[in-house]
């Protein structure tokens, strides 16, 4: 109920008039009781148009990783889904746009107070991990991501879209190392009492 004002309350607001008129809702889940946060990117196209968080391969591969079914991943009692931007923000020259410089700073505080039982926060991507972790300026996303597991309750992985495919190649240790630990962590996120 909370999040559903919250939702229309972001609709509403002048700066997405241009998402208004061309029928997108923004894409932002979770509940009271939601357990795992992902802050991510912005939309895809895809799931812009379907109106559903990661509904495109991406989805697919990060749902793999964090080893949620598809009726976990889109439970907002146990998944919240809050973007960097929560509007697909358009192409770019090699991918979808960057999120809109200053949404997450006006929305995300909003979003989290609604967010109290939060145990587990992945951060997907590097937009992400710029704004939650203080240091990460510092250090290359590689560096970034092969620490994970010091950065609790924040956990920064690379985006799960084929673009990163090149950088997942680079570094298995990802797939054998990160994706398992990130696995156990969110089980044990969803699962505590």
């Amino acid at each position: 109920m909370e999040f559903d004002r919250f939702r229309d309350e972001v609709a509403a607001h002048p700066s997405n008039d241009w998402a208004r008129e061309r029928g997108y809702a923004p894409l932002v889940v979770g509940s009271e009781r939601s357990r795992v946060l992902i802050v991510s990117q912005a939309p895809g196209r895809r799931a812009q148009a379907s109106g559903i968080p990661f509904d495109d391969p991406s989805g697919v591969r990060l749902r793999s990783w964090l080893g949620v079914s598809d009726e976990e991943f889109y439970d907002p009692d146990r998944l919240a889904i809050v973007p960097m931007d929560f509007y697909y923000p358009g192409k770019a020259a090699s991918g979808d746009a960057p999120p809109r410089a200053g949404f997450a700073a006006q929305w995300h505080p909003r979003a989290f107070e609604l967010l109290p039982s939060v145990r587990l926060t992945v951060l997907v991507g590097a937009y992400a991990q710029r704004r939650y972790l203080p240091s990460r300026p510092a250090l290359s996303l590689t560096e970034t991501v092969r620490a994970a597991g010091t950065r609790l309750p924040y956990f920064p992985i690379v985006h799960p879209s084929p673009l990163t495919q090149g950088w997942r190649l680079r570094n298995p240790w990802f797939e054998t190392d990160t994706v398992p630990l990130l696995s156990r962590l969110v089980r044990e996120a969803l699962s505590a009492p």
